[in-house]
């Protein structure tokens, strides 16, 4: 059946759509999460997992029974902050709660320091054990071992293995703080039970040893240099005691009171200022004296006051007073010269007489005493005169003698506080340790190590570890296409089906014609995915190619031109491969002439044009092979057949030699619509396909999207084919269960 004449208009295609929709309506994938991902790349590399996890395993398994046994034994020990005191004095080193902390973390340190391993080793004497060594599996220093030491080893053979052996327990020594507590365990670890017991137990005591060591040499430090301090101290006391005392007698100081407050010693009170003082309290009185009796001698009334107090003028003006009452009483009956008026009258004149003579003498009483105080006051006064010359020129003297009075108060107190401290020290180190055994260490009666659960555990870890990292070094290497998503992601080209890998025995030709086969419906899915591709539906033109031979691109040119066919399209598949033709075997047609017959001048492409067994197909053969096929598509030649050939028929599929090495595909690539693109699943790495891509990028051509074969279906992959081949076959696969 010859079916080249005009097509009928198929122009009413549906419109164009852009690469992202192609990629994600009709590429046959689907977006996956990466938990999906992941637990497909687990399923796919399920084998290499297994295996390195066994092999860990085993390895674990081996090494556990091949270990030495080690035993492990544990002292407690309880490290408190305050130390029991049994005196209240404190020691040398003051504590504060707020550095618990730090006090902690520095006993930590100490009791894994080198001092308490070497005081181990002396205790133990451990470079003379051999048991030691042999335990720890490793040959005592010097020549030959201690078993086979015929004489005793030599100073400096017993050096070296002092050194080994302290570096032997600084290795095996655990020292494990329980949180929130005071305790410590200190733990040895050995191939001897007895010898990790003693180490544990002996650790502990030397420990506490050191401390006190510690402590006590610390002391003894500060009793030396106070003792030093102290005879200084003394000698500077008693030179300046002796200067105090030698200035006070040159200068006459003599100190009556003397006190002393917080060591500072404080004189109130001297000799010439008592006299002083005492003298001008006299001083005060005579004057206070001399002023009354000088008020008593200028005023007029003194007399008078002088008699009223005066005893004898009291009595004589009391008998006056009678008289005068007597006299009175007469006159009223009598005249004043009636005689006994008279010598009434004659008495009060006596009276009178007798009282101003006892008031002159009162006056003149008073005028003495006036001198007389007078006299004192002048003598008082000159004596505080002269006692203030002295005290001033005293208290010059004092400045110098407060100096080395503050000097010996200086020396003494300095003297007493360090006698008072170094007291205190000599009796510091009587105090109850701060550090002490809780639990001993028992000779263990099980090995501690090795522990079969926990290392398995481990292997098992370190096995899924390293089998992570084996898996995401095969993932992150190996670069070829392995799923249909990988073609967006590592090419950016849209996806236009995944073609199932055909299993042995199954005849290409016979799946591709049977239009249930999986192979029919995934290039069923690649037809459909065409047709989003132009404004006028499937390409008339396509160029089938790939990056080399052998990845299914004749395949799937026969299976694109057959799945046109059968829609009732008219179809010329051209086998463009003239270095290596392999369309006709399929066909069982001849390959004596064709397409390169034409492009070498012959014109009559018709008689070129073989039937096939496919309705609505046709074949043209490469024809015999060229000198050189890429001259002969140099030409335009190819360009005018295509055209002729969509005169007469719907569509044309060109099988194109691979790009590697060739540039028939780039030539022949100008000549249609655009390319589809086969990659072989798990085939070339992704920076390989992208190099041949570019190729047709740089001859302008335009690639339609990518066609991915030969897919093995698994388990890992049964859900990741997408649209297309993955839907399809699971519906296959649920309607023949």
């Amino acid at each position: 059946m010859n079916f080249l004449s005009p097509p009928m208009d198929d122009s009413t295609g549906p419109t164009l759509v852009d690469d992202r929709e192609v990629r994600s309506a009709s590429s046959g994938t689907t977006d996956m999460s990466i938990l999906r991902q992941y637990w497909l790349i687990l399923i796919r590399r399920r084998w290499i997992i297994l295996a390195i996890v066994v092999a860990a395993l085993l390895t674990g398994l081996v090494v556990t029974l091949l270990m030495t046994p080690q035993f492990t034994a544990t002292t407690q020990v309880a490290i408190n902050r305050q130390e029991q005191r049994i005196t209240n004095l404190e020691g040398v080193e003051q504590s504060d709660a707020s550095l618990d902390a730090e006090f902690y973390e520095t006993q930590y340190a100490l009791l894994r320091s080198r001092s308490v391993a070497e005081r181990v080793a002396r205790r133990l004497r451990l470079a003379n054990d051999p048991a030691f060594f042999e335990v720890h599996g490793v040959e005592p220093a010097g020549s030959g071992s201690l078993l086979e030491s015929s004489g005793p080893p030599s100073r400096e053979e017993l050096e070296q293995r002092n050194e080994q052996a302290v570096r032997l327990l600084l290795n095996h020594i655990e020292i494990s703080p329980i949180a929130r507590s005071s305790l410590v365990n200190v733990s040895y670890t050995s191939a001897g039970p007895t010898i990790s017991a003693n180490v544990a137990n002996a650790w502990a005591a030397e420990f506490i040893a050191d401390s006190v060591d510690r402590r006590f040499a610390s002391t003894a430090d500060a009793r030396r240099f106070l003792e030093t301090r102290l005879a200084e101290l003394r000698q500077k006391v008693q030179e300046s005691d002796r200067d105090l005392v030698t200035y006070a007698q040159q200068k006459g100081i003599i100190v009556l009171d003397r006190s002393t407050e917080e060591g500072k010693t404080t004189n109130t009170r001297t000799l010439v200022s008592a006299n002083l003082q005492a003298m001008n309290d006299a001083l005060a009185q005579a004057t206070a004296d001399r002023v009354a009796l000088e008020a008593r001698a200028r005023t007029s009334g003194a007399a008078n006051a002088s008699s009223v107090n005066n005893v004898s003028i009291g009595s004589l003006r009391q008998r006056r007073a009678e008289l005068e009452a007597q006299y009175a009483q007469m006159l009223v009956q009598f005249e004043p010269d009636y005689p006994a008026a008279r010598a009434i009258r004659q008495q009060i004149d006596e009276l009178d007489a007798a009282v101003r003579r006892e008031e002159a003498r009162v006056m003149q009483s008073i005028q003495g005493d006036y001198r007389a105080a007078v006299d004192r006051e002048e003598s008082l006064r000159s004596r505080v005169s002269a006692l203030t010359q002295q005290l001033v020129g005293q208290e010059r003297d004092r400045i110098q003698y407060n100096i080395f009075q503050n000097e010996v108060d200086t020396n003494r107190q300095l003297y007493d506080g360090l006698l008072q401290r170094y007291k205190e020290i000599g009796v510091a180190g009587v105090s109850a340790n701060n550090i002490a055994v809780v639990d001993e260490a028992q000779i263990p009666q099980a090995p501690s190590s090795p522990q079969l659960p926990l290392n398995l555990l481990i292997a098992l870890i370190g096995g899924f570890a390293l089998a992570g990292l084996v898996v995401f070094a095969l993932e992150e290497f190996e670069e070829g296409i392995r799923r249909p998503e990988d073609v967006g992601r590592l090419l950016n080209m849209p996806l236009l089906g995944a073609v199932p890998a055909v299993t042995e025995g199954e005849e290409v030709v016979d799946l591709i014609r049977d239009p249930k086969s999986e192979i029919s419906e995934a290039y069923l899915t690649v037809r459909s995915n065409l047709a989003f591709l132009t404004d006028h539906g499937v390409p008339r033109s396509v160029m089938i190619t790939s990056s080399r031979a052998s990845e299914g691109k004749s395949r799937t040119s026969i299976a694109v031109a057959t799945v046109l066919a059968r829609t009732g399209k008219r179809v010329v598949l051209i086998d463009a491969d003239m270095r290596s033709p392999s369309l006709n075997p399929f066909f069982d047609v001849p390959n004596e002439k064709g397409l390169s017959a034409y492009l070498a001048g012959d014109d009559d492409w018709r008689s070129m044009t073989e039937e096939t067994d496919f309705p609505n197909l046709q074949l043209i053969p490469a024809g015999r092979i060229p000198p050189s096929a890429a001259e002969l598509l140099s030409t335009d030649r190819m360009h005018v057949l295509v055209n002729k050939l969509l005169e007469s028929v719907d569509h044309v599929v060109i099988d194109a030699p691979p790009l590697l090495g060739l540039a028939d595909a780039t030539l022949l690539a100008r000549n249609t619509e655009g390319v589809i693109y086969v990659v072989e699943a798990q085939g070339l790495s992704a920076r390989a396909i992208n190099l041949s891509l570019q190729r047709l990028r740089d001859s302008h051509a335009r690639i339609f999207g990518v066609v991915l074969t030969k897919l093995r279906r698994s388990k890992a992959d049964a859900y990741g084919y997408g649209y297309g081949y993955g839907y399809g076959l699971r519906y296959g696969d649920e309607a023949t269960s």
